[in-house]
């Protein structure tokens, strides 16, 4: 399937599941565009027809009918404002509170029984994507969630490998074997971790990881190595990799190492910067096969005392 195909098959599933296709929301005497409207006044207060308008993207006509029956019904309370006059004021009258209400209990029962059947892990995903779906869908208008930055978990260093794997082909074409190399450098970094001498951060956003770096103990004691910084594409742009670096440098430094050191290849333009801004100085360059590709590989470093 294409992007489009694939959309409007998402679309086809998550109308039928949720029982968009009703002629009445959540067997009420409502209609979706009802629901949303109550929704609207009930957790924005009293506001005019062209503010719910806005919100909603609604057609000015469609909800003129909609306020028109909710205060046949007495639903709503409409007030000429005290400061423009030509502004109606839309309310919900204690009937309108009640209504909304119980619609609210019913969809809150609705979704969950949909996650009913999910454990903790397969809920953590779902909400994950449904935020990366609105971000990126609505980039303009979505509040940006907070970053956090934690220690390695269960799974999170499959997911590091996985991931690393996947961008650095999909961006820069390197094959399989780069994956083999990621694993071996975590699979070494776990076996023989030092707490005293190393570290690892783990960046979230959005419900999912974001990204990832490593503080690795060198054969010189007064050296250590950065390792596989990388930042998902849909978290890119937020200072994610400059904050990963700054961490990374700030706890090489408190260690007590002397010099921090990282290799890396020349196509990796973005990570490059990052090292740069950070006080790295490139000291090697040297060309190789590996992973697929003809590559530049260069070798930074920072002097963490003077």
């Amino acid at each position: 399937m294409n992007a489009v195909d694939e959309f409007r098959s998402f679309n086809r599933f998550f109308t039928r599941e949720i029982g968009l296709l009703d002629k009445h929301l959540l067997a009420s005497d409502y209609t979706l565009a009802e629901g949303r409207v109550l929704y609207e006044l009930a957790n924005n207060g009293e506001q005019t027809a062209a503010d719910i308008g806005r919100s909603l993207h609604m057609d000015k006509a469609h909800l003129s009918r909609i306020v028109s029956r909710f205060e046949k019904r007495k639903l709503v309370r409409v007030r000429a404002s005290s400061t423009h006059g030509r502004q109606r004021l839309i309310t919900l009258t204690p009937a309108g509170q009640e209504v909304f209400s119980g619609l609210n209990r019913r969809s809150q029962l609705q979704m969950e029984q949909i996650l009913a059947p999910l454990d903790d892990g397969a809920r953590r995903q779902l909400v994950s994507s449904m935020r990366q779906i609105r971000n990126l869908i609505d980039a303009e208008n979505h509040v940006p969630d907070e970053v956090t930055y934690r220690g390695p978990q269960p799974g999170d260093l499959g997911w590091v490998i996985h991931r690393q794997a996947v961008l650095y082909y999909q961006e820069y074409g390197l094959d399989w074997t780069y994956e083999a190399l990621v694993a071996e450098i975590l699979s070494k970094f776990v076996t023989n971790f030092n707490p005293e001498r190393e570290a690892a951060w783990i960046a979230e956003y959005a419900g999912s990881i974001a990204g990832s770096i490593f503080l690795v103990r060198s054969e010189d004691p007064e050296v250590a190595k950065l390792r596989l910084l990388y930042v998902e594409p849909s978290a890119r742009g937020l200072g994610i990799g400059r904050t990963l670096v700054a961490t990374c440098v700030e706890r090489a430094r408190e260690l007590g190492y002397r010099q921090i050191k990282l290799w890396t290849n020349d196509v990796l333009v973005s990570a490059r910067r990052i090292y740069e801004a950070a006080g790295f100085r490139l000291v090697d360059e040297e060309k190789h096969h590996s992973f697929g590709q003809d590559l530049v590989g260069q070798t930074w470093v920072l002097d963490l005392q003077a």
